[in-house]
């Protein structure tokens, strides 16, 4: 598989926040946000190579029971990421699978975890992804069925207040249910979410969402491996 990096932490966000989780981040990506906080798995894709076993192998040594897989897309690795999830139920871990929802696979995954992409993450229109970007971003063919299949939570990256209305459109014409939407503010600094959270914390209340905080960029920052 190509991969970036493999660590164990907390999980900073979603429903999960706050458990000790193994990160196994995978690179490439197929959309190109503008605000991707992880440009090394998708701008400037970090080409590492570690298969399937060695991924297993590496993850088990930290003895823990939840596992995250991220990326970057991990869906885009398709037959490895099958392999690597069967294996890691087989010895009962809990998987997390981060993903932006344009890609299904059946997976033995105990939760997806989707970042459907909003508006405010296309790269500049003069920018040679643009179109590709904008075109993909949303799949609702593939939404529907991540949360016909598992158990879900549908995160959206909010930058501001106008974002909502995009939310709501895509609520209604996918069917997701408001009790799996969790909205996440936009940036890479703990100054920057702060600047946002009150008012996202009035929208979720309005609307039955759930806020999900950053918790890993307030105690670490932007920084890998954390």
């Amino acid at each position: 598989m190509k991969f970036s990096e493999l660590f164990y932490t907390i999980q900073g966000e979603g429903q999960l926040i706050g458990v000790p989780s193994v990160f196994f981040r995978t690179s490439y990506c197929n959309l190109r946000c503008v605000w991707c906080d992880t440009p090394y798995t998708s701008w400037n894709p970090e080409n590492r190579d570690i298969s399937v076993a060695e991924s297993v192998a590496a993850i088990s040594e930290y003895g823990c029971k939840h596992v995250v897989i991220t990326g970057g897309e991990p869906f885009i690795q398709t037959k490895e990421l099958i392999a690597l999830c069967e294996e890691l139920d087989n010895r009962g871990h809990y998987v997390t699978i981060e993903t932006n929802a344009t890609i299904f696979a059946d997976v033995a995954a105990h939760l997806i975890s989707m970042s459907p992409k909003l508006r405010n993450s296309n790269p500049p229109t003069d920018n040679r992804f643009f179109k590709r970007h904008e075109r993909e971003r949303i799949c609702p063919d593939v939404i529907r069925k991540f949360l016909d299949t598992y158990p879900c939570q549908v995160k959206f990256v909010v930058d501001t207040p106008e974002d909502l209305a995009e939310i709501q459109a895509l609520q209604t014409e996918i069917g997701i249910p408001a009790e799996t939407i969790l909205l996440m503010p936009q940036g890479v600094t703990s100054a920057e979410l702060q600047q946002k959270q009150q008012w996202l914390v009035e929208l979720c209340k309005e609307n039955g969402y759930r806020y999900s905080p950053r918790t890993h960029v307030d105690i670490w920052g932007d920084k890998r491996g954390v």
